[in-house]
């Protein structure tokens, strides 16, 4: 018959794996979580986008106040390309000139 030291560290290890196993659970609940999250994130940029280019294309808002909007909040040079955009002075390695005297 198993000692009582025995029976406790039986128990002491099957706790410390019971604990490890809810531990991967939360951990994969998180997980799934958070790309639920970002799936409905993205799947919500994709709505609002087809929804401003369906009213630019059927005339409702105008080309150029997308194009404004999209000058004004794309930095990345290959974002800009797409909309025909020209790249940011930082982007294009080109420095802004200093504008005040030396």
């Amino acid at each position: 018959m198993p000692g009582i030291e025995d029976r406790i560290a039986d128990l002491e290890k099957r706790l410390k794996q019971a604990k490890a196993l809810k531990q991967q659970q939360v951990a994969r609940a998180r997980a799934a979580d958070k790309k639920r999250q970002r799936s409905e994130e993205t799947r919500r940029k994709i709505l609002v986008g087809a929804v401003i280019l369906a009213k630019v294309e059927s005339g409702e808002w105008p080309k150029e106040r997308l194009r404004e909007l999209m000058d004004q909040a794309l930095t990345r040079a290959d974002d800009r390309a797409l909309f025909g955009l020209l790249p940011v002075p930082s982007e294009a390695g080109i420095r802004p000139q200093n504008t005040a005297p030396d």
